[in-house]
């Protein structure tokens, strides 16, 4: 296979969440293998960075304010970017929100903020952007951040876990529908990787080695892991796969 299925010279994407951590990351490797890339959050000013980075690196890149929980928001947002960009190739549903809190302890606030950004927003997301690939004839690649809570139950995650459940499911029901349309959805689960969101996990000793005696390569993921599926799934080299989920995750769901 020619390296060349994997170069994005000339696709335009799309990634929500993209002002730090993982989002940040999938950002600047799309960007790096030439794609003009559009990147949201809630606060414009905190994509500094991101756009920073990319046009560091002979990228070009685009910021907008989007809370993914505002559905009307995620229509109009990713109708300008597609607008400003000349099209919509790629778009990748980053954004999410985590937080533990036992389940007799979860209330309705907690629950529609997770699920409303997790999947709500996902869902929203692919929408608009399902309707300007579609209205350019574009081949389109979606592709959904799951988790590894989309498989298996973990204590005090009952949000979130079925938020990113539920975004399986999403993912494979708009493969199967936007097929016709020339557009793939897929998805990747991260494992544990060490992010802003999750920090707070890897203080606590006794619980990082729980975790690495989990996980058959013994190491968190890295940042640079995720962008080679990333990278597979919006380019050529995945034309043929749709409605799949790659987990990420050292070997973690193969070893329970």
């Amino acid at each position: 296979m020619s390296p060349r299925v994997f170069d994005l010279t000339g696709r335009r994407a799309l990634v929500t969440g993209a002002s730090r951590g993982i989002g940040q990351a999938i950002a600047e490797a799309l960007a790096s293998a030439g794609a003009e890339v559009a990147v949201t959050a809630r606060d414009v000013n905190a994509l500094e960075e991101t756009c920073g980075r990319i046009e560091a690196d002979g990228g070009r890149a685009r910021a907008y304010a989007l809370d993914v929980r505002d559905t009307a928001a995620c229509g109009g947002v990713i109708a300008a970017a597609a607008h400003d960009l000349g099209g919509l190739d790629i778009l990748v549903n980053n954004a999410g929100y985590e937080e533990v809190r036992p389940s007799l302890d979860v209330d309705e606030a907690l629950w529609e903020r997770i699920v409303d950004t997790n999947l709500k927003g996902a869902f929203f997301c692919a929408q608009a952007a399902a309707r300007a690939m579609a209205a350019s004839g574009a081949r389109g690649s979606i592709i959904n951040l799951c988790s590894l809570t989309s498989y298996v139950g973990i204590p005090t995650a009952a949000p979130y876990g079925s938020s990113k459940s539920g975004l399986l499911g999403m993912t494979r029901a708009l493969a199967a529908e936007w097929a016709s349309l020339g557009i793939r959805v897929n998805a990747i689960a991260p494992g544990y990787f060490r992010t802003a969101m999750t920090d707070v996990f890897y203080s606590d000793a006794a619980w990082e080695k729980s975790m690495l005696d989990k996980i058959p390569q013994r190491r968190f993921g890295k940042l640079e892991d995720l962008t080679g599926p990333v990278l597979f799934l919006a380019s050529d080299a995945s034309a043929y796969v749709a409605g799949h989920c790659i987990p990420v995750d050292g070997g973690y769901l193969a070893s329970i």
